[in-house]
């Protein structure tokens, strides 16, 4: 089995979908592994190191893909639309991709793969179950995701996160608020916590609090009906409109009494929630920061600027898109051990098997001889009709 990775195209993506640690563990598998040259130098993965670790360097990324069983990316086929278009015309019958590839929100590249035959597996479909932890790389992302956020308030905000106490007086510690408690959410918590900041802490599901406590944050409150707001494998459930607008009225006070708000609140395949307004943002201390988390699906706070810092009303307001891209090294690793550990479900004395009985690759393959075989892309193609 040769296993392909295509140096990613997607604008500012500097991971790698394997590194050379990953490289060695499918070559004891009786794998064969193609990189494109200069493929991790980005993430600080040298060809020479991929090399050492067992890897063919390849200069023709289409001779790749031509020759490969299985193309391993980071972002591919509705995950990068643009810059990945000509990837998709290379792909072929019978062939494996497995990487991000947005199969809740870009239907049509779906069924692209599906017309082209090839076994789409989407990394974001990889169930929560405790089997498959190893190989949740949505889980592996997001806590790099909720560190860099609370690394990038505290540069941002014009004081320190923690108490100090000095010959020149004592410095009180920063007060922050994490709004969506998954594993972002949770990660980011820990972080501020160990900066020093004070931090509150609120989600829709009610069952994490102790999580929250956990990892030393408040968990705050909310007289609100909850009961429907956890979903399959412990994601957060979209809710109607009247819950958010309920929620936005309790935040108001919550938002004005932290100097920091970061928000992580997204539901797969959904546009975010907005649950920071202008109208909490007006209430905030000049020089507050709000680190939305959500951007990328167009963001929890109403003024968010997807991959953009907009300051109004003295308080700024940071909108990254891709926050794993930043710590490039440690995200590649990680990402890495994901589609490792989901790779060997599938390989049987160094040969494919796209066919294995196993619940992990049934739930993530989203496309597979010739159709779309995921039951939750099918259900989106030909929704149910509601009973009249």
């Amino acid at each position: 089995m040769i296993v392909g990775i295509p140096t990613e195209t997607f604008e500012g993506e500097r991971r790698v979908a394997l590194v050379p640690a990953g490289v060695a563990s499918l070559c004891k598998i009786d794998c064969v592994v193609q990189v494109e040259a200069g493929a991790g130098d980005n993430a600080g993965f040298t060809d020479q190191m991929y090399q050492d670790a067992g890897a063919t360097i390849v200069a023709d990324r289409a001779v790749m893909f031509q020759e490969a069983d299985a193309i391993v990316a980071v972002r591919a086929a509705g995950g990068n639309p643009d810059a990945g278009t000509p990837d998709m015309e290379r792909l072929r019958e019978g062939q494996l991709l497995v990487g991000f590839l947005e199969p809740l929100s870009e239907i049509e590249s779906m069924k692209d793969l599906a017309k082209r035959g090839v076994i789409g597996c989407a990394m974001e479909l990889i169930p929560r179950t405790s089997r498959a932890q190893s190989m949740d790389a949505l889980s592996s992302q997001a806590n790099i995701g909720g560190y860099k956020a609370a690394v990038l308030a505290s540069e941002t905000l014009p004081r320190m996160f923690p108490m100090m106490m000095t010959a020149a007086g004592t410095i009180t510690p920063a007060h922050v608020f994490v709004v969506g408690v998954g594993v972002a959410g949770l990660q980011a918590i820990a972080t501020c916590k160990r900066l020093g900041a004070v931090i509150q802490a609120y989600d829709i599901r009610p069952t994490v609090k102790e999580q929250v406590q956990s990892v030393g944050g408040q968990f705050i409150e909310m007289e609100l009906e909850t009961g429907s707001a956890e979903g399959s494998g412990g994601y957060a459930q979209a809710m109607d409109e009247v819950f958010y607008e309920k929620q936005r009225e309790l935040m108001i006070r919550v938002v004005a009494d932290n100097d920091v708000v970061i928000t992580t609140a997204a539901v797969p395949g959904r546009k975010a929630p907005i649950l920071v307004t202008e109208e909490m943002i007006k209430g905030m201390k000049p020089g507050s920061v709000v680190v939305d988390l959500a951007a990328e699906r167009g963001g929890n706070c109403d003024i968010t600027e997807p991959g953009q810092t907009v300051v109004k009303h003295g308080v700024t307001i940071m909108g990254p898109t891709n926050l794993p891209s930043t710590v490039p090294y440690h995200s590649s690793q990680m990402y890495s051990n994901n589609v490792v550990n989901f790779l060997k479900l599938m390989i049987e004395d160094g040969k494919l098997n796209p066919d294995v009985d196993d619940d992990i690759v049934q739930e993530a393959t989203v496309t597979k001889g010739g159709e779309v075989v995921n039951t939750r892309i099918l259900d989106i193609i030909n929704p149910k009709e509601e009973p009249s």
